[in-house]
């Protein structure tokens, strides 16, 4: 009898073992902002169900993608305008595809067993989107300033795809969480390269004019509640023929951003906070929440990403901690606020 009552003891032990095994667990740093990434894609999928998407006809979202091929190479504009008549003949299948697939990147993401797939689908989908239906970003166009969402939101959602892969490097000893993925000396230079072309997207193009800035403002003020509208013309009026004021002050903020990440931590912290209080203010101000609220957005535009961005290179705090046996050992780092 003992023994049985021994054989059945460790069934329940094995059992117990194998289901703590695979219970849930707390989402660290990189987790959470993946489960962010897979947030926004949802939206995106989610306002692509809109009406005025199923509507053909320059008024739908065929007249939307073709008028991105204005301005671009003639390949370029060829292989958009194709794009868009596609869509035109077959707005409902289309859309409803376009849609469905975003929903699907989110919810991969979201899952842990997906999330590796998901994110691999998800570079090439934004690709994709960057080309056909963001024309490049207005980049080749001379419209791709970064108050207005250049070089073109859907691109953040792949860099935040590479830089928060999921590898099975560990975060101790990584000074952020994107360097987990692609290594420290890699992922700075990549933000180095990001906020240095945002800088450099600033400065060329319609942006310096002066004008310029005012014009992005005014052009996403349609349909908008009275409160944003109210803050728009605010705004359009403070940066009215200091276009190129503007631009100069934008792009020695984002220089001062690419050069945060090599600083110390204390000081990075500063810069990566000035990158995330930038965004938002863009977001707002520039990019009016990606039009969400006027009810003609596509996505929320490229603020929402950029602070994604910026917190994926939040430097990490640490602080020693005691060993438990009272040794005299090396103390052991601990991240405060969580894991990376």
């Amino acid at each position: 009898m003992s023994g049985a009552t021994s054989l059945a003891q460790a069934t329940v032990a094995g059992r117990a073992e194998a289901v703590s095994g695979t219970r849930w667990r707390a989402p660290d740093g990189r987790r959470t902002l993946q489960l962010a990434l897979a947030v926004v894609w949802l939206l995106d999928g989610v306002l692509q169900l809109q009406p005025f998407f199923f509507v053909p006809g320059a008024k739908g979202f065929s007249g939307m993608l073709g008028g991105m091929a204005a301005g671009n190479p003639g390949f370029v504009a060829r292989s958009i305008t194709w794009n868009a008549s596609v869509v035109d003949h077959h707005a409902v299948a289309t859309n409803t595809a376009f849609a469905f697939i975003q929903i699907f990147l989110g919810l991969g993401i979201a899952w842990r067993p997906s999330a590796r797939a998901a994110l691999g689908a998800s570079v090439i989908w934004s690709v994709s989107v960057w080309w056909f239906g963001e024309g490049l970003g207005g980049v080749l166009q001379g419209h791709g300033n970064p108050i207005a969402g250049g070089p073109g939101a859907v691109l953040f959602y792949a860099l935040l795809a590479v830089l928060l892969w999921p590898s099975e490097r560990s975060g101790a000893g990584r000074p952020f969480v994107a360097a987990r993925a692609v290594g420290t000396p890699v992922a700075k230079a990549i933000w180095a390269v990001v906020w240095s072309g945002l800088a450099l997207l600033s400065l060329v193009g319609s942006g310096r004019s002066p004008q310029g800035a005012r014009a992005v403002i005014a052009g996403v003020d349609e349909g908008e509640p009275r409160w944003l509208a109210g803050i728009d013309r605010h705004a359009e009026s403070m940066v009215a023929h200091r276009g190129l004021a503007v631009a100069v002050v934008l792009a020695v903020i984002c220089v001062t951003v690419a050069l945060g990440v090599f600083l110390p931590a204390p000081a990075g912290r500063v810069t990566i906070g000035l990158a995330i209080v930038t965004a938002a203010v863009i977001w707002v101000v520039g990019q009016n929440f990606g039009m969400i609220l006027a009810g003609s957005a596509t996505d929320p535009n490229s603020g929402p990403l950029l602070i994604l961005l910026a917190l994926a290179y939040w430097p990490r705090r640490r602080r020693p901690v005691s060993d438990d046996s009272g040794s005299d050992r090396a103390p052991v780092v601990a991240t405060v606020g969580g894991v990376v």
